[in-house]
């Protein structure tokens, strides 16, 4: 995938759960955050790019 895209949905992924209304919400938009992390990492290595530590709150 796209690096540019996975940063994106990361972004998009941490501001649903800031605006979430509800914890089973917040819980899914924070563990999509923390699998686009994850994929931006390895995208990251795959590139050989210097990665930026990527945390969902």
């Amino acid at each position: 995938m796209d690096l540019n895209y996975l940063l994106s949905r990361h972004q998009i992924s941490l501001m649903r759960a800031d605006a979430a209304t509800t914890r089973e919400a917040r819980y899914s938009h924070t563990g999509m955050a923390h699998r686009y992390a994850d994929a931006i990492r390895s995208a990251q290595m795959t590139l050989g790019a210097s990665g930026a530590v990527l945390e969902a709150r």
